[in-house]
């Protein structure tokens, strides 16, 4: 429950937006531009924060942003690490999934790869309170819709 000073502090939200932008390489123009501009937000100010949090990361890695703008043109920003699948995709070498998963396998992966992501995931701010096996089985399940299979070695 919240308390009574919590409630009045609260900033009115304009809007939540959702994008995904490189590492390390936001600008003012498209995508980032236009979304935050429609809500008079501070382009610049994103920018310099967004690529100050994403310089760990490789060049052009796609990261996930959750903008939150408030109405009097502020805003708070949670980066997310890449989608699973473009972690399956970088570790199998392949540039995209089976056209038929389940029938024709596009590529295999070690159960270490599985790993790795999941520990890369399991700093996620929705992934956080996840057990590591969870997290496995979901990253798991996710090479199998792509047409990607989990093998103990690579012979």
């Amino acid at each position: 429950m919240s308390t009574l000073k919590e409630i009045l502090t609260r900033r009115p939200v304009a809007a939540t937006i959702r994008l995904t932008v490189p590492a390390g390489a936001a600008r003012p123009a498209p995508p980032v531009g236009p979304a935050l501009g429609q809500y008079r937000l501070n382009l610049m100010a994103f920018c310099k924060d967004f690529n100050a949090r994403t310089q760990k990361y490789k060049p052009d890695t796609p990261m996930s942003v959750t903008i939150t703008a408030f109405k009097d043109n502020t805003f708070e920003f949670t980066v997310k690490s890449p989608s699973v699948s473009w972690y399956l995709k970088k570790a199998a070498g392949v540039e995209s999934g089976s056209s038929r998963p389940g029938h024709v396998t596009a590529s295999s992966v070690m159960l270490t790869h599985v790993y790795e992501i999941a520990k890369v995931k399991q700093s996620d701010p929705y992934c956080q309170y996840m057990s590591l096996e969870s997290i496995c089985k979901s990253i798991m399940g996710t090479a199998n819709t792509m047409g990607i299979q989990v093998v103990k070695d690579l012979d």
